[in-house]
């Protein structure tokens, strides 16, 4: 099981895109490996965050669950739902599991340990992270076009992007700041 695991974590840095159209890989265990990955993946974060900002591994552990649902959401829905191409009857499961294994070059951001390295492992990781999801959104949605892949994951991420920064701010305006002039 953890062999199974590994060719898995393995297979993702790689960008195999085989990973993605075996049938195996999305097997009965394979949706706890893909949470595996993205809980190792936010704790990964954390630690690499921890050089800046004090993070709580649990919350990022947390926080890693959450996102990976999200992303998986809105693939689905923008790829299955709002731009089909040809078999549209791909389970969210199957996307939900890709998702997860995509993340697993976050598991990277582990050898973030001196402040030097944070950004720009942060970066490089996630730029892998962006590539692995555009293989992965276009094996398990059995898309013709790379750009079309890159569409869903780039107007997802733009979303979610949006979604976080309106929180933020949300949250910002409720702080008691004071204005004194």
């Amino acid at each position: 099981m953890f062999g199974q695991f590994l060719h898995i974590v393995v297979s993702c840095l790689k960008l195999d895109r085989n990973i993605f159209k075996d049938p195996k890989y999305f097997g009965e265990a394979a949706v706890y490996f893909a949470g595996l990955i993205m809980m190792l993946d936010g704790v990964a974060g954390a630690v690499a965050a921890n050089t800046f900002v004090k993070t709580s591994i649990g919350v990022s552990g947390i926080t890693a669950l959450v996102t990976w649902l999200i992303w998986a959401i809105f693939i689905y829905v923008i790829g299955v739902k709002l731009f089909p191409d040809g078999n549209s009857k791909i389970p969210f499961k199957k996307v939900l599991i890709g998702v997860g294994y995509a993340h697993a070059p976050g598991l990277i951001r582990f050898f973030a340990v001196t402040p030097e390295l944070v950004i720009p492992i942060i970066f490089l990781t996630q730029f892998w992270i962006f590539a692995a999801l555009i293989i992965s959104t276009k094996h398990i949605l059995n898309l013709k076009s790379n750009l079309k892949a890159f569409g869903i994951i780039f107007l997802s991420f733009l979303i979610i992007a949006f979604l976080s920064i309106s929180f933020v701010m949300s949250r910002m305006s409720a702080l008691p700041i004071s204005n004194i002039s």
